[in-house]
């Protein structure tokens, strides 16, 4: 049976991309994005179906966020601040959206006793080591004195929050854990690390590689993580749990970035850059972030289908598009 999905974050990377999964299978989907970190370009090809509606405005428009929960079955909430640079450099903005933000669209939901997914981050580990990651491990912060540890906490905020309304009121909540998503219109404006070096190397520049590279991560496709996420919001079991969502293919990011200039074709160098240059003084990263995906996938069978080269092809298409049309964004 279709539904109304209220998707916060709609005009962004993945709610984008989650509101043409939903629309795809029948539901009706309103977007609300103030556009601050989201783009129009994101649901360019959807603004003219009937089924879909887009907001411009921000959720802490109480008015307007009330109108849109009392109509909605399921409220996804992806609007957040995002990416590293941004948390350093506005600190205050990433408390402020990601905590009273998350707290309106909750007290909202729950006047019209919506079902709530909420995406928080794998930054909510930390700095913890005990890779593959699991839901119920123990997170381990940064000192408050470092603000790149902000982003976390205040995701672990939202986690919190979300669980307190399911616990303390019924309301359905669903917390889900995203690892590193890629794929084609992700901005690299904030920091994130794929598009950014797809650019650079297709641009014959020098690669920027942060730290010594040896660090991995997991990237796991858009159009995984989104089929993820539609299976969740229709899964009885999953409220008031916490899932991973990601891939569980690790790599450096000196692999990476080999890996973009090998598929490009590109000549580009590889130029390493201190933390403390490209972030902050004092700036910490997770040296290992691997989910545990076995909780996500006894539920709902779910399983990453595309490779990581897979992905990072279909970035470079969309990012060599994009070049050929003189963008003025590059």
């Amino acid at each position: 049976m279709d539904k109304n999905y209220l998707i916060t974050g709609g005009a962004g990377f993945i709610g984008g991309h989650l509101c043409e999964v939903l629309l795809a299978k029948g539901h009706h989907v309103v977007a609300i994005d103030d556009l601050s970190t989201g783009s129009l370009e994101n649901i360019q090809g959807l603004r003219d179906q009937p089924g879909f509606q887009f907001v411009r405005e921000t959720i802490r428009n109480v008015q307007v966020l009330d109108r849109l929960c009392s109509q909605a079955d399921v409220i996804i909430h992806l609007a957040a601040a995002v990416g590293v640079k941004l948390i350093v450099e506005d600190p205050v903005h990433t408390i402020n959206t990601n905590v009273m933000g998350t707290e309106a669209v909750l007290a909202t939901a729950n006047r019209y006793g919506c079902k709530v997914l909420i995406a928080s981050s794998s930054e909510v580990y930390g700095k913890g080591v005990s890779a593959p990651f699991h839901e119920d491990d123990d997170c381990l912060i940064g000192p408050t004195t470092h603000s790149r540890w902000a982003y976390a906490t205040s995701k672990a905020v939202d986690e919190f929050l979300g669980l307190a309304y399911q616990r303390q009121f019924g309301l359905p909540v669903i917390v889900m854990r995203f690892f590193n998503t890629i794929g084609p219109r992700q901005t690299g404006l904030y920091g994130m690390v794929v598009p950014r070096f797809v650019r650079q190397a297709l641009r014959g520049e020098p690669i920027q590689v942060y730290g010594d590279g040896e660090q991995t991560r997991c990237f796991a496709d858009v159009a995984d993580v989104t089929a993820a996420v539609a299976q969740l919001a229709i899964e009885p079991g999953a409220v008031g749990q916490v899932f991973n969502i990601g891939s569980t293919v690790e790599i450096s990011i000196n692999a990476l970035a080999e890996l973009i200039i090998v598929l490009t074709g590109s000549r580009s160098p590889i130029m390493r850059v201190p933390y403390d240059e490209a972030y902050a003084p004092g700036f910490e990263d997770m040296r290992r972030r691997v989910p545990s995906i076995d909780k996500i996938q006894h539920l709902t069978g779910y399983q990453p289908r595309c490779t990581l080269e897979d992905t990072l092809r279909k970035v470079i298409d969309y990012e060599r598009r994009r070049i050929s049309l003189a963008d003025p964004a590059y």
